[in-house]
């Protein structure tokens, strides 16, 4: 199904525009131009706390210098460039000058390519994607054998956490770890690059897709250039981390931009990538609630497939899904309620009060957010439900937050954009780092104050706050709905 550019316009402020940039937008790019740069001077660097080494032969790619630099420098370098990209990024959408919007562009997907030359990271995620796709090479089911079932392969052994743990992640993304795999062998290092070449792909196609779309207004297509292609947060995420969400969100974008069945296809594989990137689907089936024919199409082309999908890696690829679900992440409010219920009735998972209180929120969140929504086209309200989703999940971590601001960026929807990097700012400062391994002893209040503490009140505080501004606009725009209709 394919929407127009016009059609998804929301809260599209107008300001007088400038065709010199000023102090404070030298200010905003400059800030996220450095932020981009510290993220690829830690991959440059190599192996760190921030970077896991990849075994191989170094002539291979990935590079770097090998400098295995201090943990507490990395880390540091991590958090000036999260704080600095958030503030840089939300001053750089404030701005009134209006510089060509293919600079951003370009300069952006420059970064892409550049950092899937350079180790990945971040997390050891990429370890676990090399690890599923080798399982598949060696003729074993990764949605039943874990890493740690081969722990002498170079690859599996190379796997830093959830060693013991099945593969979480939908078939297609087990299909491309296991392409992978197959060019890179029993080197982790090549097995990694491949995987970080149809990453980079999806982060820029993304990006061109979105650039398309938006390419009737200068002004729209500036701003989904800087919250894509030049968004320093989801550069250090999603191209430096390297996550297999990009995947999921290029093919959502593609599906939001395509026609008819190839609509639903593209869908579908999406959802083959990663279960909750369906959640976008919501947006099409809404739009298309007054066509029957075309949704019929749409739905019945995306269901087909992903039951094509699922049904040929069987029953077991649901197993880790399962068990995930159940899960609270130390960043989220559902923590705090997670610890405050143990504390009053003892030790347990809670997982049913946790899950069905999420549940809850997300149906809470997403009315109050899309009744502030002034149109309800494919990309505003598949937008909105995903942000209410991932401020109401009990598990979430901050690259999720791609599949968001890709949609962000095309539906033009400025408050939310405000929420969604306060959120991910705050978020990734709390998986500083997001692995254990070689984190300095000193810094373990990293996980124990700011990750337990710090963050799960401050997203409380954000998720109230969302709340309470969503419903205040959604009223504001039921009384100018109303005054503006017709009177008898």
């Amino acid at each position: 199904m394919r929407v127009t550019r016009e059609a998804s316009v929301v809260d599209d402020t107008r300001v007088p525009a400038r065709d010199t940039p000023r102090g404070l937008d030298v200010v905003a790019f400059a800030a996220v131009g450095l932020s981009v740069g510290l993220t690829i001077l830690i991959g440059l660097l190599g192996p760190s706390t921030m970077v896991p080494g990849l075994a191989g032969p170094s002539w291979q790619p990935p590079y770097s210098f090998q400098a295995r630099p201090d943990g507490h420098l990395v880390i540091a370098m991590a958090a000036v460039a999260i704080v600095l990209g958030g503030a840089g990024l939300a001053g750089a959408l404030r701005s009134r000058w209006r510089p060509d919007p293919r600079w951003p562009l370009v300069a952006g997907c420059a970064a892409a390519v550049l950092l899937a030359f350079l180790p990945p990271s971040g997390s050891p995620d990429h370890l676990n994607y090399a690890a599923y796709g080798r399982l598949v090479t060696l003729g074993q089911n990764p949605y039943v054998t874990p890493p740690s079932a081969l722990p002498a392969d170079p690859v599996l052994g190379a796997v830093e956490e959830w060693t013991g743990v099945t593969s979480v992640y939908g078939p297609v993304a087990t299909a491309v770890q296991a392409l992978a795999s197959f060019v890179g062998g029993d080197s982790v290092r090549l097995t990694v690059f491949v995987m970080a070449l149809v990453n980079a792909a999806a982060f820029v196609g993304t990006a061109l897709l979105i650039d398309r779309f938006t390419r009737g207004d200068a002004d729209l297509r500036r701003r989904a250039a800087l919250l894509w292609a030049a968004n320093p947060l989801m550069i250090y995420h999603l191209a430096a981390g390297m996550h297999v969400d990009t995947l999921a969100v290029a093919c959502m974008v593609a599906a939001l931009t395509a026609r008819g069945a190839a609509s639903g296809l593209l869908l579908g594989v999406g959802i083959g990538v990663k279960l909750n990137a369906g959640l976008v689907a919501l947006g099409p089936a809404w739009e298309l609630r007054r066509s029957p024919g075309r949704l019929a199409v749409v739905a019945g082309t995306a269901t087909a497939t992903v039951l094509v999908i699922y049904g040929l890696a069987g029953s077991h690829v649901f197993d880790q899904v399962g068990a995930a679900s159940k899960k609270v992440s130390f960043g989220t409010p559902w923590y705090l309620v997670k610890v405050g219920l143990q504390e009053l009735f003892g030790s347990g998972s809670y997982s049913a009060w946790t899950q069905t209180g999420s549940l809850l929120l997300m149906v809470v969140l997403a009315w109050l957010i899309l009744r502030a929504a002034p149109r309800d086209t494919a990309p505003v309200v598949a937008a909105g439900i995903v942000v209410a989703w991932l401020f109401a999940a009990t598990y979430a971590l901050p690259w999720y937050d791609g599949l968001a601001f890709a949609l962000l960026a095309m539906a033009s929807w400025p408050a939310l954009e405000g929420f969604m990097i306060a959120r991910v700012v705050v978020l990734s400062l709390g998986y500083l780092p997001a692995r254990e391994a070689m984190r300095p002893e000193d810094l373990s209040w990293l996980k124990t104050v700011v990750r337990e503490r710090a963050v799960p009140w401050s997203l409380l505080a954000l998720t109230v706050a969302l709340a309470w501004w969503a419903a205040r606009a959604g009223a504001r725009a039921r009384r100018r709905s109303a005054s503006a209709a017709p009177r008898p």
